[in-house]
């Protein structure tokens, strides 16, 4: 499998590199300059979910709402897992980050769940994890921020507690944001970023 990405080469190498994943529907604009105003000296990157759902662009297959295609998301859990680790070697970064929203965040939580030596810290906003994760021990330490919608009507609050609590007990650092609303991105969201980026990315 490829994408298409759009890319933000880092100024000074071993820059932290920032990978940044759309939600359903969205592309690698959605997020790309957010990113940039994040971590203006990091490398930027953006790939494009290669799965159309009635036109609209997704990183992985589903049957319904939540409910995946555990084996097409295994597939390309496995494949954005290769791509984020060729980025990593070209641009040889001092720390990687990733931060996803709702499908976006799906797969970033997929891949570190597979393969979590891949980043350092994420940022999962309004993630669905429908299924029972199993125990991953290279998750602790690593840096975790969880924001949602507490009338989130896709993203079930106690779904995204149980993942949260998941999280914690592997041992990754992990602070779970609420506000008041549903599926969207609010205010307090990005302000909760900030302070995580500032805090964790160097």
């Amino acid at each position: 499998m490829s994408y298409q990405y759009r890319i933000h080469k880092a100024d000074q190498p071993g820059s932290p590199l920032l990978f940044v994943f759309h939600g359903t529907g969205g592309d690698e604009n959605q997020f790309f300059d957010f990113g940039r105003r994040l971590l203006p000296q990091a490398g930027i990157v953006s790939p494009r979910g290669d799965v159309l759902e009635h036109g609209a662009a997704r990183f992985f297959r589903r049957t319904g709402e939540g409910v995946y295609d555990m084996d097409d998301l295994a597939e390309r859990t496995s494949a954005m897992a290769d791509f984020i680790q060729t980025h990593k070697q070209s641009a040889k970064a001092s720390n990687a980050m990733g931060l996803g929203y709702s499908n976006g965040a799906n797969i970033l939580a997929s891949v570190m769940l597979t393969k979590p030596d891949l980043f350092d810290a994420a940022v999962l906003l309004h993630p669905l994890i429908p299924w029972k994760p199993a125990p991953q021990p290279g998750l602790a330490g690593k840096r975790v921020l969880i924001t949602a919608g507490q009338r989130d009507p896709i993203c079930p609050p106690d779904l995204t507690q149980s993942f949260a609590d998941y999280l914690t007990l592997q041992g990754a650092a992990t602070n779970l944001v609420w506000h008041s609303g549903g599926h969207e991105i609010q205010q307090s969201e990005v302000a909760a970023i900030e302070r995580f980026v500032g805090e964790n990315v160097r």
